[in-house]
C-alpha cells in the first residue's frame, strides 16, 4: 500500500485517541456527505457509515447482502471528503464469507482514507444467518492481520451480530466478542444489547478492550450517563438518524396527501440555513 496523505494518518492517529480517552463518545451515522456535514456542524467528534442508511438511500432493504462493496467504500469516500472528522465504514461482513475477503475489504478501506471499520459474523444470508464460531473468528483474525499491516493505525470493530438475527443466545455472543478480542480486534460491538445488565457482562467479559453499544433503538432507556457509567467507551447511533429523518419525510407527504395541509413546513430547517451550511469549505 502507497504511504497515505498526511491528512489519513492524522485522522487515523485521532479516531484511536478516542477511543484511549477517558469517558465516553458519540459516533453518529451519516448516510451521505449532507449528513455529514450536519453532524460535523453540531460538534461531534467522528463519524461512521451507516450499512442500513445507505441502502434505504438507494431504495434497497438492509441485511441481504444487497450493497457491494464498491456501492459502500464509494459512499465512505463521499463521507470522507465532505468532512474534516475521522470517518470509520460500516463494512459488514468483509463482502465475502472467506477470511482473505475481509483483509481485503481492509485493505481497500484504508486506501480511500478510512480511520476505521467494522467486520461482523452475519452471512448476509436468510438461512444460515450467523457464521460458526471457528470460521467468525478467522475472519477477525485476517481482519486484524490486514490492520496491522496497514502503515496507519486503523482502528478494527468486531461485531457479533446474535441479538438482532433472531438467536437471543447472550452467553454465545459474548464468547464470540472474547474470542474476537483475543484475536486482536481493536473495539468490540453486540448490536442489540437493551438492558444494563447485559451492557455490563459485555464490557466486563471483554476488559480492557473498548465496547461499542448502538443507540436510537425501539425497547432501551439507557442514558449515556447510563453507560458512560457502566464503562462503555463508545456509542453509534446506526439507521436511527435516517429513520428519524424519513419519519419527518412520511408525515409531511402524508399531510399534504391525506389532509391537504403544509404546516410541515413550519418544523423544516430553513432553506438559508441549509444553502450556508452547506456553502462553507473545508
Amino acid at each position: 500500500m502507497i504511504a497515505p496523505p498526511k491528512q489519513f494518518q492524522q485522522k487515523a492517529t485521532a479516531f484511536r485517541a478516542l477511543h484511549q480517552q477517558d469517558g465516553i463518545f458519540v459516533i453518529p451515522n451519516p448516510w451521505d456527505a449532507g449528513s455529514a456535514k450536519i453532524l460535523e456542524s453540531l460538534g461531534f467528534k467522528a463519524l461512521a457509515t451507516t450499512s442500513a442508511g445507505l441502502a434505504f438511500s438507494l431504495g434497497k432493504p438492509d441485511g441481504h447482502a444487497s450493497i457491494t462493496r464498491v456501492q459502500t467504500l464509494e459512499n465512505a469516500r463521499s463521507i470522507i471528503e465532505s468532512t474534516s472528522l475521522p470517518v470509520a465504514a460500516d463494512l459488514e461482513n468483509g463482502y465475502g464469507d472467506d477470511p482473505s475477503s475481509c483483509a481485503e475489504t481492509i485493505r481497500l478501506a484504508a486506501e480511500i482514507g478510512l480511520a476505521g471499520g467494522s467486520i461482523e459474523d452475519a452471512t448476509g444470508n436468510p438461512a444460515v444467518p450467523i457464521y460458526d464460531f471457528n470460521h467468525a473468528v478467522e475472519r477477525v483474525k485476517a481482519a486484524v492481520q490486514a490492520a496491522k499491516d496497514l502503515p496507519v493505525p486503523f482502528t478494527l470493530t468486531a461485531r457479533a451480530e446474535n441479538l438482532i438475527y433472531g438467536r437471543p443466545d447472550l452467553k454465545d455472543t459474548i464468547r464470540r466478542l472474547v474470542a474476537f478480542a483475543d484475536a486482536g480486534a481493536d473495539v468490540l460491538f453486540a448490536p442489540g444489547l437493551k438492558t444494563r445488565q447485559e451492557v455490563e457482562a459485555v464490557v466486563k467479559a471483554v476488559a480492557p478492550r473498548p465496547v461499542n453499544v448502538i443507540m436510537g433503538l425501539s425497547g432501551s432507556d439507557l442514558t449515556l450517563d447510563i453507560l458512560r457509567d457502566i464503562g462503555v467507551k463508545r456509542v453509534s447511533l446506526g439507521s436511527s438518524f435516517i429513520r428519524a429523518a424519513y419519519g419527518a419525510f412520511f408525515r409531511a407527504a402524508e399531510e399534504v396527501l391525506q389532509q391537504g395541509t403544509f404546516t410541515f413546513a413550519n418544523d423544516a430547517k430553513p432553506y438559508s440555513e441549509l444553502n450556508t451550511l452547506f456553502n462553507k469549505q473545508l
